[in-house]
């Protein structure tokens, strides 16, 4: 995460006397942790595992604290840590947007220890405060943009530096990556008045629709807690199923999503699959245009795992997850298979979802944001808190002012 979030937790817990090291993988590691309490690993992938066990059991690590848990060397570390007795933390951004980390033992989505049981959701509900759902503070994605950026070029030109590191993620090379996202940016800020009409002309001219909010192919939702290889064999397993077994007069909404650098063309590969299933008067593809509007006149919502789900609840639309998902839960997603969804999508139960959001936000989510003041200072905050009173993951609870568990 080319943030100082990291750094500013590990500044708070040395303050209250606890020792915090950081190791860094990559030159974008070291360029985003100004202090001296780093390690840099230089090692092969293949020595790393001895490394971190053999530096937890000497440094009598208590905690580890990760961005993901599926990244390369994240995935060793965890499970050496779990093995060992070391408390496992994981953070990304929330699951709740905008303003919302996630903060939560051991990992996430399909490995999260959330309860999946309605009946432990709602007894949970009765303890957990009200939660304020206005945005409170707000990130800037130029910040994120130039950080991602300064992680990224760090690693290219100072790669001597880390001669074995190898990256975790799928995306594509650092400068086509790059050059391919600035151009797409561009070309959707230019169509940004034409898709919104789009929206428009779907929200106020009667027409059914489903929504389908796509994801990054190289987003770790879709590498570790999904069936697919990346989204056009979600779009084509979505796109048959729908020509078969939807009603004549649906339609099916295809929304990109926003940071997508369309290095593989998603939408013509939507429209050519279209074409050769017969429906291509009822597919629409957008490229931008806003997503609440979207959600609140669609029929339902289907999609991988995306946070978008989550809106989705709080919009009380009716829900098909087709990966591994916090939210896929009786009572809360469609439960049965995707060819029934079209015509029977279901109901989200309202006080099931009010449970499980509020549950959600006083468990595993922290307030405040990665990259922007003054989300920054209270995500940190938080975050030291929960990990300094070991209440990591932890219910806050009704009855008392902190915004810690007891």
């Amino acid at each position: 995460m080319p943030s100082l979030f990291f750094y500013r937790v590990a500044q708070k817990l040395e303050n209250h006397g606890c020792r915090a090291t950081r190791i860094n993988l990559c030159a974008g590691d070291r360029l985003f942790w100004p202090g001296k309490n780093a390690l840099d690993y230089r090692g092969t992938l293949a020595t790393w595992p001895d490394f971190i066990r053999s530096f937890m059991r000497t440094q009598d690590v208590s905690d580890l604290v990760l961005l993901g848990e599926h990244r390369r060397y994240h995935r060793e570390a965890v499970d050496i840590a779990l093995e060992m007795g070391v408390k496992v933390t994981v953070t990304d951004f929330g699951y709740i947007r905008p303003d919302w980390v996630t903060w939560e033992r051991n990992g996430m989505s399909g490995s999260s220890l959330f309860p999946r049981d309605p009946a432990v959701i709602r007894a949970m509900a009765a303890d957990a405060p009200e939660v304020d759902w206005q945005p409170r503070f707000f990130d800037n994605a130029l910040a994120m943009a130039r950080g991602d950026l300064l992680h990224n070029f760090a690693n290219i030109f100072a790669i001597f530096l880390y001669p074995h590191y190898q990256r975790s993620d799928r995306r594509p090379a650092t400068l086509l990556y790059t050059g391919a996202s600035a151009l797409r940016l561009l070309g959707n800020r230019i169509q940004r008045d034409k898709n919104q009409q789009k929206v428009t002309r779907l929200a106020n001219n009667g027409i059914r629709y489903f929504l389908f909010p796509l994801q990054l192919d190289f987003d770790f939702q879709i590498v570790a807690y999904s069936p697919f290889s990346g989204m056009a064999e979600a779009i084509r397993l979505v796109m048959r199923s729908f020509a078969t077994h939807a009603e004549p007069e649906d339609h099916l909404v295809l929304k990109e999503h926003p940071w997508d650098p369309a290095i593989r063309n998603l939408e013509h590969f939507a429209y050519r699959e279209a074409e050769a299933l017969g429906i291509r008067h009822r597919i629409d593809y957008l490229r931008g245009g806003n997503l609440d509007t979207l959600i609140r006149h669609a029929r339902a919502v289907v999609l991988v795992n995306s946070s978008t789900g989550i809106r989705t609840l709080q919009l009380r639309k009716p829900l098909k997850t087709l990966g591994e998902a916090i939210f896929d839960i009786d009572g809360l997603t469609h439960q049965g298979s995707l060819n029934t969804f079209w015509k029977e999508p279901g109901e989200t139960d309202p006080d099931l979802a009010d449970a499980f959001l509020q549950v959600l936000a006083a468990t595993i989510q922290i307030r405040g944001v990665f990259f922007q003041e003054p989300g920054l200072s209270h995500a940190v905050d938080e975050a030291f808190q929960r990990l300094h009173s070991n209440t990591v993951g932890q219910l806050q609870r009704r009855a008392t002012r902190s915004c810690y568990a007891d």
